[in-house]
């Protein structure tokens, strides 16, 4: 089982360093929000009082990064099963949640790598030095958050058929998690009916909680969203395992 997990692992990791294309999207897109929000609302935001925007931005781009890479690692579900490889690893004598989860563990570590190479950068620009208990934490909501997604991303690799049309329905559901998870603006003052959608977004607690590790200011205490997280990594993984058990050999 071991070797399962390692093997699997470490395959996503391979294939990700390997893919100059996805390294490069991958660091690039973080920036153009940090770039195009930063110097955009920062002026808006000192102006109303909330401070410094870049600190409250680096959380959100940082999650944003993850979502997205540990969403899309969905497609390299899709194309294993279309080139075949999906069917050589289901007849091995395992049990397919060993597999599910050896992948996920691979997805998550590359969504944490792209996530402390950009959040260096941003907590840079926004004048942010956390202690080693302040980054601990929110390594921890960061790691919760990849694990969410990556599972989310292989029940989209498996149900889904069409390699072509991934990319727009990844897209249309990813997006309004970013912008619902008080990533780009404070969830305080909102309206109820947008503070309702976004405590229906699991993203929302990743980062608020990575949020509040580095600033010390939590929306939402940290138990519960830890809590909250987990039981979502769960509910993911069991959606992930009934979608995936349904392919077939």
């Amino acid at each position: 089982m071991v070797d399962v997990l390692y093997c699997l692992w470490l395959r996503q990791i391979r294939s990700f360093i390997r893919s100059r294309g996805r390294v490069i999207s991958a660091l690039a897109q973080p920036f153009l929000f940090l770039t195009a929000l930063g110097l955009g609302f920062a002026p808006v935001f000192k102006k109303a009082g909330e401070g410094n925007y870049f600190a409250f931005l680096a959380p959100g781009v940082i999650g944003a990064g993850i979502l997205f890479n540990a969403v899309y690692s969905g497609s390299d579900l899709l194309w294993d099963r279309q080139f075949g490889f999906i069917k050589e690893t289901l007849v091995a004598p395992v049990s397919r949640i060993w597999i599910l989860v050896g992948r996920a563990l691979g997805v998550a570590t590359v969504a944490l790598l792209q996530a402390a190479l950009v959040g260096v950068l941003c907590l840079v620009a926004g004048n942010v030095l956390p202690d080693a208990q302040q980054i601990g934490l929110a390594l921890l909501f960061a790691l919760l958050i990849a694990l969410i997604f990556a599972f989310f991303g292989s029940t989209l690799g498996s149900i889904m058929s069409d390699a072509q049309s991934f990319s727009q329905i990844v897209n249309f559901i990813v997006t309004p998690l970013f912008y619902l998870s008080g990533a780009v603006f404070p969830l305080e003052g909102q309206t109820t009916f947008i503070r309702v959608l976004a405590l229906c977004n699991p993203l929302t607690y990743g980062i608020d909680g990575m949020r509040g590790a580095l600033s010390g200011h939590f929306i939402i205490p940290p138990a519960l969203s830890i809590l909250i997280l987990t039981l979502a990594t769960i509910l993911s993984a069991i959606f992930a395992q009934i979608s995936f058990s349904r392919i077939r050999p």
